[in-house]
């Protein structure tokens, strides 16, 4: 049996970047990106096109940011997608690898966020668990300074995304995924987290601000109505441009109507 035609459209790196401006990406502009790449269809040239057609769409004044998360370097007891023997545990915790800003793999955003990670003249993040990878004449900018004791607060690259007026673009993903409301729950009322990782002098627990994603479509779909976004299509994908500034502080305030106050979390014991 012949194998059926791909699904399309056809995407190239010159109909990427096309469509993207005729989206409303700007050129010299910074763009944080959380992406899909099999929701763009048959995109010739695979995941190198996209950021390649990303760049283009930039310029060579724009900067683009992508998130690369390293959950892989977190505490095994928490471990779902898929758990360990409790019995490994400690094992896991005294062989895990040190976060390295030049080797540690991305891990659950995507493969365009790893290549970007890997991509000539990228820059990194230094926080062990969620850092951001950047190209651009404004990446060191946006990634120096990310405190190893603040995810996503304001010693991190989001709060340097939001000062220098940067926008997010959902390339096929969702608000699930929009880190920039992340940025809203360290500037509510929000309970603490003990949360291990391996660190140069062995396994550390640090206390950090307790994130969640929980409730992000709900909180997208409302910002959506509520506030100017730009939609349109790049490839088969559903893509959505604002600005960061914009999603933290609608984040802000429908955070703290719609998540528990502080008082009712209990108190990590760290």
């Amino acid at each position: 049996m012949p194998k059926p035609f791909p699904t399309g459209p056809l995407v190239t790196r010159d109909s990427l970047a096309a469509e993207l401006r005729e989206a409303g990406v700007r050129p010299g502009e910074t763009l944080l990106v959380h992406s899909s790449l099999r929701s763009l269809g048959w995109v010739c040239g695979g995941v190198v096109t996209v950021v390649q057609g990303l760049l283009d769409a930039l310029g060579p004044d724009g900067t683009l940011v992508v998130p690369t998360q390293s959950g892989h370097l977190t505490d095994p007891a928490g471990w779902s997608n898929p758990p360990v023997p409790e019995e490994w545990w400690e094992g896991i915790r005294a062989a895990m690898p040190v976060y390295d800003p030049l080797t540690t793999p991305s891990l659950g955003v995507g493969v365009v966020p790893e290549t970007v990670r890997t991509w000539p003249g990228a820059l990194r993040s230094a926080h062990p668990h969620t850092s951001f990878a950047a190209v651009g004449p404004r990446a060191a900018r946006i990634v120096r300074g990310h405190a190893r004791d603040c995810r996503l607060g304001e010693r991190s690259p989001l709060a340097a995304l939001e000062t220098l007026g940067a926008r997010v673009l959902l390339l096929g993903a969702g608000y699930g995924s929009c880190t920039s409301f992340h940025l809203a729950e360290y500037r509510i009322p929000a309970p603490l987290a003990a949360v291990g990782r391996p660190g140069p002098d062995g396994w550390e627990v640090v206390t950090e601000v307790s994130i969640s994603s929980e409730g992000f479509d709900e909180l997208g779909h409302d910002f959506e109505r509520d506030r100017p976004v730009l939609r349109g299509r790049v490839g088969a994908a559903d893509v959505r441009l604002f600005p960061v500034a914009d999603a933290v502080a609608y984040a802000q305030r429908w955070l703290a109507l719609h998540r528990p106050r502080e008082e009712e979390f209990p108190h990590p014991r760290v």
